[in-house]
């Protein structure tokens, strides 16, 4: 039987990169997918793709930074779906600066939707997921929540403050059988890591220092994250709650 049958995901910035690969990962493993982003055209190439496999999907235009949005998406999830089961926080936007360069526009964004988003989308999720017997939230974080980066200040503080996030909520909520867990991922082929590259002097000097900072000797893969994320979402992680996984061919292990 696969892994995620019966259940129902909700999974923001699901149109591209990260958020695609899970919707059609955790498809495929048997789950009812709802993907929200900001962008309506991308999320429906992704429903169609889920629906043309002969799964059940729902794109909906829903920006994270929005609270009202993002419980009227929910909302919507419960109505067309019966219930939720599995959320994963992928919404997340880059600036490149230090503190001294980075505007409180630049910083507010990054924090809005890389801190603030998945907040506004668990403290919706929650009351569903108690509702269905308990259930996974999964944050996609970034290994710069752990470690730390030249020019990334912003995001290097959003995405600790993720991983905190993620360890509160575990606790909190440990009761209601609802697990909380953090994948970490280093540099993914995604849309925003080639737009980060591209404002580099020299893109493909930087992709290459960037590639040879990896002991594994690659980028990684939005599949590399989604398979990641299918395991923390199904029943094979019911003894997992609280922790931020490393995925990052290594780079931490320095």
């Amino acid at each position: 039987m696969p892994r995620l049958s019966g259940k129902t995901a909700f999974i923001t910035g699901g149109g591209t990169g990260i958020g695609r690969a899970c919707a059609l990962a955790f498809a495929s493993e048997g789950a009812e997918i709802a993907i929200a982003g900001r962008r309506k055209e991308p999320l429906e190439r992704v429903a169609r793709e889920i629906e043309a496999a002969g799964g059940g999907a729902l794109a909906m235009e829903c920006d994270v930074v929005d609270a009202k949005a993002v419980q009227s998406a929910i909302a919507t999830v419960l109505r067309q779906f019966n219930g939720l089961n599995i959320v994963v926080n992928n919404a997340g936007a880059i600036v490149v600066g230090s503190v001294e360069e980075t505007s409180d526009k630049d910083w507010n964004l990054v924090m809005a939707t890389n801190l603030t988003g998945a907040f506004f989308v668990s403290r919706a999720a929650i009351p569903a997921l108690r509702q269905a017997g308990g259930g996974s939230i999964v944050n996609i974080g970034s290994y710069l929540g752990i470690a730390g980066r030249r020019q990334r200040a912003a995001y290097c503080a959003a995405k600790a403050g993720v991983i905190g996030l993620t360890r509160a909520m575990a606790l909190d909520h440990a009761q209601d059988k609802i697990r909380v867990n953090c994948i970490c991922p280093a540099m993914i082929e995604t849309e925003m890591a080639t737009l980060s590259l591209s404002k580099a002097a020299d893109p493909e000097a930087a992709r290459k220092q960037r590639i040879a900072e990896i002991p594994l000797g690659r980028l990684g893969k939005p599949e590399d994250v989604a398979l990641m994320a299918v395991y923390l979402a199904s029943d094979e992680s019911s003894w997992v709650t609280g922790v931020s996984l490393p995925l990052d061919g290594g780079q931490t292990a320095y």
